[in-house]
């Protein structure tokens, strides 16, 4: 068997290979195995909507007492990463006892194998910690162990509002370079600086997180757990070798930095991965938080603050990153919404580590699931991975700045 084999098709001691080497958190532990145990078994399969009914209808039944109806249920569009349905639930609440009306939600499904392998449940129990601090959906249900629905599946409410607005007519994948307008400009990035301060302050102890590792201060533990993870990530997935790739995992080990705050991460957190009222710019519901963990607020900073998100300003000079503002206006209205510093070495550290764990992403998990047909995303896994090149030089120019 060729080593391309022995990821395509791995074998159990080649899992507990990869298990040894790289110490990573309990449940990612357990959801990158799953992976790879369940890697050679059948291709993603599209579910069809009434068996999804079904699933949803019995789901359901073992959890509500008095009766119910499913409404409107259909496939949702867009994303690169889960599967989602909307529908409507005419209902008594979560505990029978408000009177019948309707909640619109979502059901949110991993595909056979996605882009990023992650814990419905660990997105279950961080959207429900931060619900009284943080704008974000309902968290209903999870079914991370699959027992009901056909992949592990969350399930919220479908909050109101819109990723852009009307004005910006562009058309980039995945929310790349939002333009919210001069008009709304101002109050989104307020409500995104509200965001971050109420995400990077949490008070991590008053949360119940069983499923997730709370570093400690003072530590480099935590980020060397996360880079750990992406090196496992890389050996499970990779096409070929990358003699930079591993560079730049010997230098994030070698320089990680000892955590001097505990904060939320979100992990993705940008532009499009929010919704906003259109008529106040104020943000609605912070979306996709299949990534977070408990870490090192730079980490946020860095990714929200890549050129991937940003874009020229009306005057067609100046550079609003994550679509806001210039990049040392960001880091002041940063600094002044959540009280909390900024180390340019750390930027500097974090912004080797985001373009080394962009480039896994794209040229080596989005490379496998697209392979082994394992995604409802083909296309859009292939065209990530075509972009590997680019990546891998950003990732070079980094970590050529940071080592300088």
């Amino acid at each position: 068997m060729t080593l391309g084999d022995s990821r395509q098709l791995p074998s159990r001691e080649f899992i507990a290979d990869l298990r040894s080497r790289f110490a990573v958190e309990p449940e990612i532990d357990r959801v990158l195995t799953r992976k790879m145990e369940q890697r050679a078994g059948d291709p993603y399969r599209r579910v069809p909507l009434d068996e999804m009914a079904d699933h949803l209808s019995r789901f359901l039944s073992d959890r509500l007492d008095k009766p119910f109806t499913i409404k409107s249920l259909h496939w949702m569009t867009g994303g690169s990463s889960k599967l989602q349905l909307s529908f409507d639930l005419e209902w008594h609440g979560i505990d029978g006892s408000a009177p019948l009306h309707e909640s619109p939600m979502i059901l949110r499904m991993s595909p056979a194998e996605s882009i990023v392998e992650t814990s419905r449940r660990r997105e279950f129990e961080m959207i429900r910690a931060l619900a009284p601090t943080l704008p974000v959906p309902v968290c209903y249900w999870e079914d991370e162990d699959a027992q009901v629905f056909p992949y592990p599946a969350l399930i919220f409410s479908r909050a109101q509002g819109v990723v852009k607005p009307a004005s910006d007519a562009s058309a980039q994948v995945t929310g790349l370079g939002i333009n919210y307008g001069p008009d709304l400009r101002p109050a989104v990035t307020a409500s995104f600086m509200d965001g971050l301060a109420a995400m990077h302050n949490a008070d991590i102890a008053a949360m119940e997180l069983p499923s997730f590792e709370v570093p400690p201060v003072g530590s480099n533990a935590g980020i060397c757990r996360q880079v750990a993870m992406w090196r496992r990530i890389w050996e499970e997935d990779r096409g070929e070798e990358e003699p930079l790739m591993q560079l730049a995992a010997v230098w994030l080990e070698d320089n990680a930095p000892a955590l001097d705050h505990l904060s939320v991460i979100h992990g993705d957190c940008r532009s499009g991965n929010f919704l906003i009222d259109e008529a106040s710019g104020a943000i609605t519901a912070w979306l996709d938080w299949e990534l977070c963990l408990i870490g090192d607020r730079h980490q946020d900073l860095t990714w929200a603050t890549s050129l991937a998100y940003a874009h020229m300003a009306e005057d067609g000079e100046t550079l609003l990153v994550n679509g806001m503002l210039p990049l040392n206006e960001f880091y002041a209205a940063y600094e002044r919404a959540t009280g909390l510093g900024i180390d340019p070495a750390r930027i500097r550290y974090y912004r080797v580590y985001n373009a080394w764990v962009a480039a896994i992403v794209c040229i080596a998990t989005g490379y496998r699931a697209a392979k082994g047909g394992k995604t409802h995303q083909d296309v859009v896994l292939t065209w990530l991975n075509g972009i590997g090149g680019m990546l891998t030089a950003q990732l070079h120019h980094a970590l050529t700045e940071a080592m300088a």
